[in-house]
């Protein structure tokens, strides 16, 4: 039997063992974050106040996924930092998907809508019940005369008639509710199922010479965050300069929410390691070449020539990296006061940008917007049509100088004259000295490729076919001003001895035998028209086909 004695005994040892690992608890305040293209530096500081000797004490407001060979904590006035551990904070974790936060509230106020609903139900079904009781205890009573039954039973009747079709609506409504608060619960399980970090905790043990408070500045690396750059260019008429916004989607998933904190956007990696490589042997040997593949883009490149063979081969030469999306989208243009807040920094390796301005990026792995910087670009414009792929002219605006602008590869939304265009992207590391851009399509140059068919002729001269072609170029400026147009066609190349390319006729346009393209540059008055023609004539074996 555990007499009161021993009861309390124990009692008192357990307070004695707590208050020996007693520990003080204390809540990081972030105020900076240096953001990677890929990672995150965060950095925040805490004040605490230690008695004499070893205390531990245990941050808050920590980051999850914390890449802890990158901690850095800071005491001052002699306090020593004798170690340190992470661990996630599972059971306290109060950061929550903002869609999470949203299906959950609107689940709550569904159900509790709901609840009224059923509530109702319950005193209308009651009330029925009531009617039906007095029905019959009418019928039984003989009591009454004939007209004094007759109108009660018309009272029941109207009454229970309200009550029914009350009830009716209200089952449906019901029913309604019901389907709806099972779909968000659906979608609630969804989004629970993602993978929102939780929030962690640093426990560090100091050793203080004596009592004391001092401030605890504490940095490190979280994985789950970065930044990817877009861009705003906006050409308001041909006269002007082009307008560069810069701008980031900053993302974060630490698990903690950073509140008007101070952001640095580097475009430096962490990730990717301060390890020089080394350079080994290059063993050379055959391989089978596959087809390249260009991904949509500004950026207009050479690609594949057309080489004539006996197999099948594809007709396309040249491709425009330049097809501007049809979708629309809202896209603000960044406040100019924006230039004030930021400083650029690339005296090293990476270029980073500080942003003066407090910023709000929730833990939700959501993009959000950050306006970074604006540039006033010098361009000349031109016009650009490829019309064997595509019988809409282009309006491109060709910068130079674009080197300094430490520009990255990303998106690009195009205004011109006030109107969204289309989206593509600039990729800078395939851009040499001048950046071409296209604005989009313009309807007001017309231009029309056909073969002359009347100029066509196959002819068999001993064991060759000798096949000849021409085709007319219409190129008509519907504008009120002059402009400057660069037109791209092609002449076929072989790469096979028995096929040969003669007889052909640029009509005065720059011709390229080795890759077969043919380039004129155009300036055409306000409605005037301009026709080129283009013919060759290609030599093969009657016996083979060929892709033409």
């Amino acid at each position: 039997m555990i007499t009161g004695k021993y009861v309390s005994t124990g009692i008192l040892m357990l307070l004695l063992c707590s208050n020996s690992y007693a520990q003080q608890k204390e809540k990081v305040d972030i105020e900076h974050a240096t953001i990677f293209l890929n990672g995150a530096e965060l950095s925040g500081h805490a004040r605490i106040t230690l008695p004499q000797g070893e205390t531990e004490v245990l941050f808050t407001n920590i980051a999850g996924n914390v890449n802890q060979q990158s901690l850095n904590i800071g005491a001052g006035n002699g306090v020593i930092i004798q170690s340190s551990s992470f661990q996630n904070n599972y059971l306290q974790n109060q950061t929550v998907s903002p869609r999470v936060q949203l299906l959950k509230d609107s689940i709550e106020l569904i159900q509790r809508d709901r609840a009224g609903v059923g509530i109702q139900l319950t005193v209308i079904g009651e009330q029925i019940a009531l009617l039906s009781d007095n029905k019959q205890v009418a019928g039984a009573n003989t009591g009454l005369s004939v007209a004094e039954l007759t109108k009660m039973l018309d009272l029941v009747k109207a009454k229970m008639a309200g009550l029914l079709t009350d009830q009716d609506k209200l089952t449906r409504t019901a029913t309604k509710m019901d389907e709806h608060i099972a779909n968000l619960q659906r979608q609630l399980a969804t989004e629970q199922s993602k993978d929102y970090q939780p929030g962690g905790q640093l426990l560090v043990k100091f050793y203080s010479p004596k009592p004391i408070s001092t401030d605890v500045h504490i940095a490190y690396i979280v994985n789950g965050a970065g930044w990817t750059p877009s861009y705003d260019l906006r050409v308001d008429n041909l006269k002007d300069s082009v307008h560069l916004f810069y701008k980031a989607n900053v993302y974060q998933n630490s698990g903690i929410n950073w509140d008007k904190i101070k952001i640095t956007l580097s475009t430096g990696n962490p990730v990717e390691g301060a390890q020089a490589p080394v350079l080994n042997p290059w063993y050379l040997q055959f391989y089978n070449p596959v087809a390249y593949q260009p991904s949509p883009g500004y950026q207009m490149k050479n690609m594949q020539n057309l080489s004539l063979s006996a197999a099948r081969a594809d007709k396309r030469a040249y491709e425009v990296d330049a097809m501007a999306s049809e979708t629309g989208i809202a896209a603000n243009e960044p406040p100019a006061t924006i230039q004030n807040y930021v400083t650029v920094d690339n005296s090293g390796v990476n270029t980073s940008y500080d942003i003066d301005l407090p910023y709000t990026i929730p833990s939700d792995g959501q993009q959000h917007l950050v306006s970074v910087k604006s540039y006033e670009l010098p361009a000349t414009f031109r016009y650009y049509a490829v019309p064997k792929l595509d019988r809409d002219v282009f309006l491109q605006a060709q910068i130079t100088n674009w080197e300094d602008l430490n520009l990255l590869p990303a998106v690009t939304n195009i205004f011109y004259e006030g109107t969204y265009v289309g989206q593509g992207a600039i990729d800078v590391r395939n851009t040499r000295d001048t950046m071409n851009i296209s604005l989009g399509r313009d309807k007001k140059i017309v231009i029309r490729r056909e073969r002359d068919k009347e100029l066509r002729s196959v002819r068999t001269i001993g064991s060759n076919v000798k096949e000849s072609f021409t085709y007319k170029l219409d190129i008509r400026n519907t504008r009120k001003e002059a402009v400057s147009i660069f037109v791209i066609d092609q002449v076929p190349v072989s790469n096979d001895k028995d096929i040969v390319v003669e007889d052909v006729d640029t009509d005065g346009a720059n011709y390229d035998e080795t890759t077969g393209a043919v380039q004129w540059t155009l300036k055409l008055a306000p409605n005037e028209t301009v026709t080129k023609k283009l013919s060759y004539t290609v030599k093969y074996p009657k016996n083979k086909q060929i892709n033409l």
